[in-house]
């Protein structure tokens, strides 16, 4: 019986999963700077759903997820709201 490779990295935080965190790395490689925006938004939107899902007491503003895709990306990826 063969065992499955699994990643071995930590979950930084855990409401938003792996899936997202490892979006916002592959978003971190992108070169093109459009599609990285594009990219970004997507992931924002995500996180917002998440977080209506593990915090529905609390309303997950614009401002907590910015910090929290710079904090996972390492200040690498900004987001910025489109207004």
């Amino acid at each position: 019986m063969q065992q499955l490779n699994r990643k071995k990295t930590p979950i930084v935080m855990r409401n938003y999963g792996r899936i997202l965190q490892d979006m916002i790395s592959y978003a971190c490689e992108l070169e093109d700077k459009e599609q990285r925006d594009a990219f970004v938004d997507y992931i924002a939107q995500c996180m917002r759903q998440k977080n209506t899902v593990w915090n529905r007491d609390q309303e997950s503003g614009t401002n907590r997820i910015a910090e929290d895709i710079a904090r996972l990306s390492q200040g690498r990826l900004q987001y910025e709201p489109q207004k």
